[in-house]
């Protein structure tokens, strides 16, 4: 199966699925946004490395930044932090207007800590890229501001087999135009959507016993 472009859901919000189905739906069905510490240091430290002017070229090694890209096969697109093409004229793929051949490296940047909805994200990127270039990419690197280190990542079949589970599983709720309801857990508490998405209406049996019970706080 494939997908038209105007059908397309953003690639990054295979983060958002991972860390709770309702902040994804909440963003990317109902286009909700609350910004906290979290989310304006990412996209802080993600305004540099999303310069789609930027390319460099150091030895062997071709540099881009804000590199767009897209599956029809997924029904995604969205753009790599930094894609590092590394010249392999044995084993790389050729890149257009580029002599010999160069192996493809994604690299993605993230404030925090390693965690498996990184991932998933990175390799996604690379789904896409490979799906682009015709050609395979065994790893990528995920670097975290907080550390300032490169984790590697290897792109084995499971997270693949994952990444692929999810956006079926996203497109199913965006033609449904279906938000999961609240499950609420520890992770809510660093969430920026939680006075949109209330989470805490869980503790209550009905709409009726949570707005008599606002009322009496009052």
């Amino acid at each position: 199966m494939t997908y038209n472009e105007d059908d397309y859901l953003q690639l990054s919000g295979i983060q958002h699925f991972e860390f709770c189905r309702r902040q994804w739906a909440l963003i990317h069905i109902e286009q909700q946004w609350e910004d906290n510490y979290l989310t304006v240091s990412g996209e802080l430290m993600h305004e540099k490395a999303h310069d789609k002017d930027f390319v460099e070229k150091r030895r062997n090694v071709i540099t881009t930044r804000g590199m767009p890209v897209y599956s029809r096969e997924m029904g995604v697109r969205g753009d790599c932090d930094v894609v590092e093409f590394i010249r392999d004229d044995e084993n790389g793929v050729e890149i257009f207007g580029r002599e010999g051949k160069y192996n493809v490296v994604p690299v993605e940047y993230k404030h925090g800590t390693l965690k498996d909805a990184d991932i998933f994200q990175l390799t996604a990127e690379a789904m896409c890229l490979e799906e682009m270039l015709c050609c395979r990419i065994e790893y990528g690197y995920l670097y975290y501001g907080k550390t300032r280190k490169r984790e590697k990542i290897d792109f084995t079949e499971e997270y693949r087999s994952r990444v692929i589970k999810d956006f079926e599983e996203m497109q199913g709720y965006y033609i449904k135009q279906y938000t999961p309801k609240v499950k609420k857990r520890k992770a809510c508490n660093s969430c920026s959507l939680k006075d949109i998405c209330l989470p805490k209406l869980e503790t209550y049996k009905s709409a009726k016993k949570y707005i008599d019970m606002t009322i009496g706080e009052e």
